[in-house]
């Protein structure tokens, strides 16, 4: 296992510096030079070279990569302009004039509560309602389960998001409009600003997650050893639960990890249609002022949320499902 982890945590280390390079390639050899938008739309020539040395544009490709690179764990001096940047240095976003790391830092604390919160949500409510479309496969409530789900998918988030501001917050006026708090400042302002963002991720995943729960313990309910524990007379809940359900869990953890990895760098829509102040209503601003320092922290900052989260799945499996472990 010792082995095996080590392999897995440097495969995941070759599979970030991959990401690293690509996004860093994209952005850093798009036409868009980062140096006219930190200089502006009136910088003379003369002052957008000077700009362009200032943030050690001017370096070759392979120079400002490397060096990118060996900031993360060691810092770096930002080109020119005398700025330290601390490890890990992430580059400096010349937007916020801030690094990137402590913006990313600020923001996380509410894209980890938003995916946190929507995660328990989506998880409960999507395996135990694919456990009971499974069980009572064929029934009118199995039909109903499914045709929700289908319907949840369906729908784009951003009008679940619309749905719910317009009829929770702006017609009936049972919730103000979200404005988050810290957790240990206000735990009670917390929850209340991300109860409609919890319920408009968990509406749309769990949909995802009942398909997968009711087709994985169809096929589970069918193994000979199902049949086996029903005829020493283990109760039907018994069966169900530690028998069927356990084995179904694995492909949902696999799925699982990828999505809560996802959403810890930020849900996007969500964020933005709310007005949180995470990881992904800061990529959209950043997008929409050309900040590549940031888009690329952020997309590096996803990809190790990802793989992380699927090593530790990996992990996981053998504890849950002894069949892999005699493997």
């Amino acid at each position: 296992m010792i082995l095996y982890t080590l392999r897995r945590l440097g495969a995941m280390a070759l599979i970030l510096l991959a990401i690293c390079a690509i996004t860093f390639s994209v952005f850093y050899l798009l036409p868009d030079d980062p140096a006219l938008d930190a200089c502006g739309k009136t910088c003379s020539p003369e002052r957008l070279a000077d700009v362009r040395h200032a943030m050690g544009l001017d370096q070759p490709v392979v120079a400002q990569f490397t060096a990118y690179v060996a900031g993360i764990f060691t810092g770096r001096t930002l080109g020119a302009t005398g700025l330290e940047c601390a490890a890990p240095c992430l580059g400096y976003s010349w937007q916020y004039t801030t690094p990137v790391w402590d913006l990313l830092l600020d923001r996380l604390g509410a894209s980890a509560s938003l995916a946190a919160g929507a995660a328990l949500l989506w998880l409960a409510a999507g395996v135990a309602m694919g456990v009971v479309a499974a069980v009572r496969k064929g029934t009118l409530l199995d039909r109903g389960i499914v045709l929700s789900a289908l319907t949840m998918t369906s729908v784009p988030v951003y009008l679940i998001a619309a749905l719910l501001i317009y009829f929770v917050i702006l017609r009936g006026e049972l919730l103000p409009y979200p404005d988050y708090q810290p957790p240990l400042e206000d735990p009670a302002a917390w929850a209340g600003a991300l109860v409609l963002p919890w319920i408009t991720l968990a509406a749309l995943y769990a949909a995802m997650y009942i398909r997968l729960t009711r087709a994985s313990m169809i096929e589970t309910m069918a193994e000979p050893y199902i049949r086996t524990a029903r005829a020493k007379g283990l109760p039907e809940r018994t069966v169900v639960v530690k028998h069927g359900l356990r084995s179904t869990v694995t492909p949902i953890l696999t799925i699982f990890g990828i999505d809560l990895g996802g959403l810890l760098a930020g849900a996007m829509i969500t964020e933005t249609m709310f007005g949180l102040p995470g990881l992904g209503k800061l990529t959209f601003d950043a997008i929409g002022k050309s900040d590549q320092p940031v888009v690329l922290g952020v997309t590096l900052l996803a990809a190790f949320f990802i793989t992380f989260a699927n090593l530790a799945v990996d992990l996981l499996y053998g504890v849950i499902d002894p069949r892999v472990r005699y493997t």
